[in-house]
């Protein structure tokens, strides 16, 4: 096979791996390489209108991952409204994303009764980009159990605003925030948590 089947042929599998994206960004960098490929294999054949069509599509992508990272860390991007730990709507997401959350939390109890806990939405526009669920383990420290981030939205920076922006931890009086111990790939250290047995603490200002 000559290396310009090779290069059609991988552009045109990265295309498809890139309409499989759940995340926003990933998915316009993939699909942006994807059509970058393709300019070069379909200009080496002389094919002009797909020539076009893909530099458009390199433009839009250009400009939509321009919009999605000048986004990426602006507090406006998100609100975080405060619930029941047992809310018809915190549950139905919940279940609609159990699986996901077992993947990553597999020592949360949805169960556990809902008195001890408070419950977070992270919302981007009308979407649910999270959920946050807090237990106060007393001494002012706030004991996260789930620190959920849909797929969606996890390029962004949710977690950035909720710890670090959002003031809704000082409010409550907590000095401190303790991560969920045996989280599957944790990010904290990105947010200036330090780490502490099986979890990460931050001090709150």
């Amino acid at each position: 096979m000559e290396w310009l089947d090779v290069l059609g042929w991988a552009g045109s599998a990265l295309l498809i791996y890139s309409l499989m994206q759940a995340r926003v960004l990933r998915f316009r960098v993939l699909n942006l390489l994807a059509c970058v490929i393709l300019v070069v294999f379909n200009a080496a054949l002389g094919i002009w209108p797909m020539v076009a069509m893909n530099l458009v599509l390199c433009a839009i992508n250009l400009w939509f991952i321009r919009s999605l990272l000048r986004h990426r860390h602006d507090e406006r991007a998100y609100q975080v409204l405060e619930v029941g730990a047992d809310d018809a709507y915190l549950q139905h997401v919940l279940a609609g994303h159990a699986e996901d959350i077992r993947t990553f939390f597999p020592r949360y109890d949805p169960a556990a009764p809902a008195r001890d806990r408070t419950a977070y939405l992270v919302l981007a526009a009308d979407e649910t980009a999270g959920v946050v669920v807090v237990r106060d383990a007393g001494a002012g420290t706030a004991q996260v159990e789930l620190d959920y981030v849909a797929p969606k939205f996890r390029d962004f920076s949710p977690g950035e605003f909720v710890y670090r922006r959002s003031g809704l931890f000082q409010r409550r009086g907590f000095t401190r925030i303790v991560t969920p111990p045996g989280m599957v790939a944790p990010y904290y250290d990105r947010l200036g948590f330090r780490p502490e047995g099986e979890s990460y603490v931050l001090d709150v200002a």
